[in-house]
C-alpha cells in the first residue's frame, strides 16, 4: 500500500523495501544521525545503543526460528554463548584476529543449533520448547566444566583491533556493533522475501500442507535453526569482545525468556517488530532500574533487594498484558498507523 497519489511504475519499485523519496530521505537522515551520534553524545547512551543493537541481532535470529518458521526455541542464550566462547578461544588461544573469529563464531553456533534443532524433525510446540531448554542446560554445563572455556571464571577476549588501533571503548565499538546490526537486519529482511522465507512461513502456518506442496521439512527446519543460531553466535561474539569478558552468568535461561518476550511484545513474524520489542523492553528495564532507588527512598524500611526484583515483575506483567490485549505486538500498531497515514484523507 502506497500513499494516495503515489504509484509504482515497475516491478522493481513494487517489490522494493524502500519505495518512495520520502522513505529514502528518512533512511538517509536516520543513518547520518546514527553514525554521527558519538560526536555529541555520552558513553551511557552509546553503551545503551550498543546493547540494544546486540539484542536486535540475537532476537532477529529467534524471529527467524519462531516468528517465521514457527519453531519454539528457548535455547537462544546458549547458542549466543557458543558464539562468544568460540570467538574468545580463537582470539586468545589461537591468536586469530577478531575479524576472522566473528563469522566463525556464527558458524559454530549455527552448527550447534542444527544439533539442538534436530528434535524439531519429530516434535513441535511445547515438547520442542523443552528440548531446546535441555540443550541450553547441556551447553552451559559443558562450558562450566571444560578447561578451555575457563570454567565458571570465564574468559577475557581482547578488544578488536585494526593495526595498532584497539576498539576498547563504547564509542569505538559503536562503529563495529551498529554496522553489523544493520547488515544482519538487511540480510534478515531480504531472507524473508526469498524462496527460503516463503518455505519457513509455509511450515509455520501448516507443516503438513507445506510438505504436501513439496517443502522439505527436514531441510528447512534445520536451515531455520542454523540461520537463527548463526545470528546468536554473531551477537555473542560482539558482546564478548565489547565487554572483554565471557562468563556463563551472561547467558542464563532468564535471558532466553527475555528474548522470547521481545518478539511477543514486538510482534511475531515481523522484522520491524524485533526493533519495537527490543527497544521497548530494554528501555522499560532501564526505567525500572532508575526508579528502584527512588522507590526505596520514598518507602523507608523496605529493603532495596525487593525493588531490585521489580524488573522481573514488570516484565511478566507486560508480557501478560500484550498477550491479552495486543497479541500481534507493537508491529501491528505500526502497520495500522502506516495504513491510516497512507489512506489519508480517506477514512476507509
Amino acid at each position: 500500500m502506497l500513499p494516495c497519489g503515489t504509484f509504482n511504475e515497475s516491478y522493481g519499485q513494487d517489490t522494493a523495501v524502500i519505495r518512495t523519496r520520502l522513505q529514502w530521505g528518512l533512511v538517509v537522515a536516520g543513518l547520518i544521525l546514527l553514525f554521527t551520534l558519538p560526536l555529541y553524545s555520552g558513553g551511557y547512551l552509546l553503551g545503551l545503543i550498543n546493547h540494544i543493537s546486540i539484542l536486535v541481532i540475537v532476537v532477529l535470529g529467534l524471529q527467524i526460528i519462531t516468528g517465521y518458521c514457527g519453531l519454539v526455541s528457548f535455547g537462544q542464550a546458549a547458542f549466543m554463548a557458543v558464539g562468544a566462547y568460540t570467538s574468545a578461544i580463537l582470539t586468545m588461544e589461537l591468536g586469530w584476529s577478531f575479524w576472522a573469529a566473528l563469522p566463525l563464531a556464527g558458524i559454530a553456533a549455527g552448527l550447534v543449533g542444527i544439533i539442538g534443532g534436530a528434535p524439531a524433525l519429530r516434535i513441535k510446540g511445547f515438547y520442542l520448547a523443552l528440548a531446546t531448554l535441555a540443550v541450553h542446560y547441556i551447553v552451559l554445563f559443558l562450558i562450566m566444566h571444560m578447561d578451555i572455556t575457563g570454567g565458571t571464571a570465564g574468559l577475557h577476549p581482547p578488544p578488536p583491533q585494526i593495526g595498532n588501533f584497539a576498539f576498547d571503548s563504547d564509542e569505538s565499538m559503536f562503529y563495529i556493533i551498529v554496522p553489523v546490526m544493520l547488515l544482519m537486519t538487511f540480510f534478515a529482511k531480504n531472507l524473508t522475501r526469498t524462496k527460503i522465507g516463503r518455505a519457513f512461513m509455509a511450515i509455520r502456518d501448516n507443516d503438513l500442507a507445506a510438505e504436501v506442496m513439496g517443502v522439505s521439512l527436514f531441510y528447512y527446519k534445520l536451515l531455520a535453526f542454523f540461520i537463527g543460531c548463526f545470528f546468536a553466535g554473531i551477537a555473542g561474539s560482539l558482546l564478548g569482545h565489547w565487554w572483554v569478558t565471557v562468563a556463563p552468568e551472561a547467558f542464563t535461561v532468564t535471558q532466553a525468556l527475555i528474548y522470547v518476550g521481545m518478539i511477543i511484545v514486538g510482534g511475531l513474524g515481523s522484522i520491524s517488530g524485533v526493533f519495537f520489542g527490543v527497544i521497548f523492553l530494554r528501555l522499560l528495564d532501564e526505567a525500572v532500574f532508575m526508579a528502584a532507588p527512588m522507590l526505596s527512598a520514598a518507602i523507608p524500611g523496605v529493603a532495596m533487594d525487593i525493588f531490585a526484583s521489580v524488573s522481573a515483575v514488570v516484565f511478566g506483567v507486560v508480557i501478560i498484558l500484550f498477550l491479552i490485549f495486543e497479541p500481534r505486538g507493537l508491529a501491528h500498531r505500526w502497520e495500522i498507523f502506516k495504513a491510516s497515514y497512507r489512506l489519508y484523507p480517506f477514512t476507509y
